[in-house]
Formats: C-alpha cells, sequence, structure tokens
C-alpha cells in the first residue's frame, strides 16, 4: 500500500500529518503537485512535480496508483477514478468517498457548477479548522491500523 497525495490544494497541516504517519510506519508517500514541493529528507516521502495544466496531477495519481492505495484529495472527479481503480480516497477534512456516496458527492458538485455558470455567487469551502485536522487525523489512523500499516 502507498499514500498518494494531490498535493496542490492539500493543507500543511495535512501534510505534517502524513509525513508523520509515513516516517513512524515505513509507508511510501508520493505528493504530486504541478509546482515545486519540498519534503522532509527521507527514505519513504517524495514529491514529484507534473507539467502545469487541468487534471495533469490527479491523471498522474491515477496512472501510477494501485488498488489498495490510499489517496489524499479533495478533487471529487479524482476520487470517483481512485475508487474505480480499487484506491481509498481520502479528503483533507477526514471523509472517505465511497462507492455509496460519490455519486451525490458528483451530483452535488455538478450542480454547484451549474449556479455558478448561471452568475450564482456560491462562496467556497469553509475555513480548515483544527476540528479538520483531527477528524483527518484520526481517519487516517484508523484506515492505517485496518491496512496494514499502524
Amino acid at each position: 500500500m502507498q499514500i498518494w497525495v494531490d498535493a496542490d490544494a492539500c493543507p500543511n497541516v495535512i501534510k505534517q500529518i502524513l509525513f508523520q504517519a509515513a516516517e513512524r510506519l515505513q509507508i511510501s508517500t508520493t505528493l504530486v503537485a504541478n509546482q515545486f514541493l519540498t519534503t522532509p529528507p527521507s527514505r519513504v516521502i517524495k514529491a514529484l512535480q507534473v507539467p502545469a495544466g487541468f487534471d495533469v496531477a490527479d491523471n498522474e495519481i491515477v496512472r501510477l496508483m494501485q488498488a489498495g492505495d490510499l489517496v489524499i484529495t479533495g478533487d471529487i472527479p479524482l476520487a470517483s477514478d481512485v475508487l474505480a481503480k480499487g484506491g481509498y480516497p481520502l479528503n483533507p477534512r477526514g471523509s472517505f468517498y465511497t462507492a455509496e456516496n460519490i455519486r451525490e458527492y458528483l451530483s452535488m458538485r455538478q450542480f454547484m457548477e451549474e449556479l455558478r455558470s448561471g452568475g450564482v455567487e456560491t462562496g467556497g469551502p469553509a475555513a480548515f479548522s483544527n476540528a479538520d485536522r483531527q477528524a483527518f487525523a484520526n481517519q487516517l489512523d484508523r484506515f492505517l491500523t485496518k491496512h496494514g500499516g499502524g
């Protein structure tokens, strides 16, 4: 099992939690982004910079990941692709995307895009909170314990 991180929009506090878990459990963790990323010196943590462009990082994650891998992303279409390939997509706020809920997420995303394209101001996501950080850390710990990483 490997951990892949859709790193362009991943909060730094989540990256730090992932770095600690990767080192503690010696799990290969790769951050994928279209910008240069710094990672701590490590045998198991690396960054992969991809060219800029629409969905380039997402497509690279899907290409490289394998069934059973954990993918950290808030990108709903990427989460859908990860599920289709047998992976486990986890949102940085601590929620897993599943076969049971991905259609609802995709529908809501489409609905919000339609509102925005119609000129409706929808606002952005809520600010990232300490509760979000804790929810992510708890879900990550449970997942790694269950799937042999912890």
